[in-house]
């Protein structure tokens, strides 16, 4: 015993010795002498402080003066600031006002349509015309667009047909989406318009992966935009996005549409802060806000913001403040928490429409008759597209299977042959003239 003892007690010696540790962390603490000595500020220039100073100071929010909004026109359409950059002429603006007009027609239909049955969603515009309109003209047609679902106005300028809107609406065989998505969320490959998608906020880390890949193909002088609600920027979604885009320093533009309520829910009861622009600096990020009522000024900022992404290969952060007039959707009753006097202020005083209307009559390039005009056309214009869509015919049943894989796998063959098996013994049961044919 006393011989396995006295073992026991000369391997604990040399386990406790304090000897072997010591020369390891001294290997750590003490970098060897070829290792040549980095500056901080060299090494990790972003993790450096600031001035050092000998008593603690708080940041209070409370004494930075609120982010001013970038204006061109006031509400009257009086032009209040003539230095641009980017000027506009008279054709442009006319072509624009009547795209305005096309969204308010396009809005008061459809939203009818949706009360009486046709379709069974609309997501209303009305209020954001302006910055819809002054933020797409503003953008090129290599650059790629994802939308979140009020950006009617930027499909329309890209080339999305009033005609491809009611076909998508009604889910027919003329959708481009095959009828496989909510009335309202459009997509078109070849004008750069990334699908919508229902879930809050998922578009914006898709659009900095995509301008990531952008920033890999040198030279290339393209931009993705990316619209959002400032109720998606109380998302995770967002932090994610907005912290790779700065990190990786990619060329995106984050539109953000600012206008008061996300659905039912007031900015005041979202975050503390001075609106979305203001944890632009957190980012390490450029960025802008702007009237978002006043078309001009959005092209001009939007302008302003796509040519630093550009050349910089860094995003930048466009807060348009704005005002949803309309319901949050077909699904909505806005009347329910918020006051109507509210809403009819914003219709007499600062409307995007009518802001814009009233500069082009101060030129003598619009008046009443013009406008009255316009609407009658455009009135007559929409509902035939409406009744068209709905008369055509809906996708292929055969549609249900395909889209997924390059080539069919068997247990989707064997879904599909057993669903034509059903139709074929029970075509009573269902109305399959409305399908076309595959």
């Amino acid at each position: 015993l006393c011989r396995v003892s006295a073992a026991i007690q000369a391997m604990l010696r040399r386990v406790l010795t304090v000897r072997a540790p010591s020369r390891l962390l001294s290997s750590i603490a003490t970098p060897p002498p070829s290792v040549s000595k980095v500056k901080a500020e060299e090494k990790a220039p972003a993790f450096v402080p600031g001035e050092y100073v000998h008593e603690l100071q708080a940041v209070d929010p409370s004494e930075d003066p609120k982010i001013p909004s970038y204006r061109v026109m006031d509400e009257e359409g009086r032009v209040v600031n003539a230095k641009l950059r980017h000027e506009l002429s008279l054709d442009q603006l006319l072509e624009m006002y009547r795209m305005m007009g096309q969204i308010a027609t396009i809005d008061q239909i459809f939203t009818q349509a949706q009360r009486h049955g046709r379709i069974s969603f609309h997501m209303q515009n009305a209020g954001e015309e302006g910055l819809q309109v002054g933020s797409a003209a503003a953008l090129e047609p290599q650059d790629h667009v994802f939308a979140q679902y009020r950006e009617l106005g930027v499909f329309l300028w890209r080339g999305f047909s009033m005609q491809q809107v009611a076909h998508q609406c009604f889910s027919n065989v003329h959708d481009l989406g095959k009828g496989r998505q909510m009335p309202m969320h459009f997509g078109s490959r070849a004008l750069n318009l990334h699908t919508i998608s229902s879930p809050l906020t998922t578009q914006l880390p898709q659009a900095v992966g995509t301008a990531y890949a952008l920033k890999q193909r040198a030279g290339e002088d393209a931009v993705v935009a990316c619209y959002f609600g400032d109720g998606a920027a109380s998302e995770g979604d967002f932090h994610a996005a907005l912290n790779f885009a700065a990190t990786l320093e990619c060329p995106v533009l984050f539109f953000c549409r600012n206008n008061g309520w996300a659905i039912s829910t007031p900015v005041h009861e979202q975050f503390r802060g001075d609106g979305i622009l203001s944890r632009a600096k957190g980012y390490g990020m450029y960025g802008y806000r702007v009237d978002g009522n006043d078309m001009l000024a959005v092209y001009e900022a939007t302008k302003e913001a796509r040519e630093y992404a550009v050349q910089h290969n860094k995003p930048v952060l466009l807060e348009a403040m704005s005002y949803r007039r309309g319901h949050h959707s077909s699904s909505d009753d806005s009347s329910t928490y918020r006051p109507n006097d509210e809403l009819e202020w914003w219709q007499n005083n600062n409307n995007p429409i009518d802001r814009m209307r009233l500069h082009l009559e101060a030129r003598g390039a619009w008046d009443s008759d013009k406008e009255a005009a316009m609407r009658q056309a455009m009135k007559k214009q929409v509902v035939a597209c409406l009744n068209e869509a709905e008369r055509a015919p809906k996708p292929p049943i055969g549609d249900l299977f395909t889209d997924v894989y390059q080539e069919m796998p068997p247990r989707l063959k064997e879904q599909k042959a057993a669903l034509e098996e059903h139709l074929a013994k029970y075509p009573e049961a269902y109305n399959l003239g409305k399908y076309a044919q595959e």
